[in-house]
């Protein structure tokens, strides 16, 4: 342990700086309730939200360790990516996902809905015309770091139409319409 700190009260160390150090190999340390200055090595002994409001640092300066990732913010650490589409993808059950690997996993999920595009296209004798992917951001309401949020994809798939029946069909909706455009005004 740490000596204790003196903070003006006849040495009553309630409010005192310590920090328990473990001996084991791969623990990590312990912060003690009510921290009035931390060095900058033991500030970076803390990995916890809890252990850096257990060392009475101000809100800011946990939101700061938030947004370097020192600490990892709760809304950060419990965010579940789930895809709402009816096709065979992954994501179909809530899973999280680390901010650090969201953009490529997003990614990749993403890549798995053009690919089904492109399946589909190929089976019913039709081109993929485009495939559009965003890939969405937001930022945390908690630590204030920009994460990817999600993704939509987006394609056009044109069917080759040689079956009879459909040309026909074009050919009824053609004299269906024709003429309802007409512009009385020249």
């Amino acid at each position: 342990m740490l000596g204790n700190i003196n903070n003006g009260f006849g040495g009553y160390d309630a409010y005192s700086a310590q920090l328990k150090y473990s001996t084991q190999p791969g623990q990590k340390p312990e912060v003690a309730v009510g921290s009035e200055q931390l060095s900058p090595a033991d500030k970076a002994l803390i990995t916890t939200k809890d252990q850096a409001i257990d060392a009475g640092l101000s809100r800011p300066e946990i939101r700061a360790m938030e947004r370097t990732g020192q600490i990892e913010c709760e809304a950060c650490a419990n965010r579940k990516y789930q895809d709402g589409s009816d096709e065979q993808v992954s994501f179909k059950s809530a899973q999280h996902i680390s901010p650090e690997a969201a953009a490529s996993r997003v990614r990749g999920h993403e890549q798995e809905h053009v690919a089904n595009a492109y399946d589909k296209a190929k089976q019913n004798n039709g081109k993929v015309l485009n495939a559009n992917v965003m890939i969405k951001t937001a930022v945390c309401p908690e630590c204030g770091k920009v994460y990817v949020s999600g993704g939509v994809t987006h394609t056009q798939i044109k069917y080759n139409d040689k079956d009879p029946y459909q040309a026909n069909a074009k050919s009824s909706h053609y004299a269906n319409l024709r003429g309802s455009n007409f512009d009385f005004s020249v």
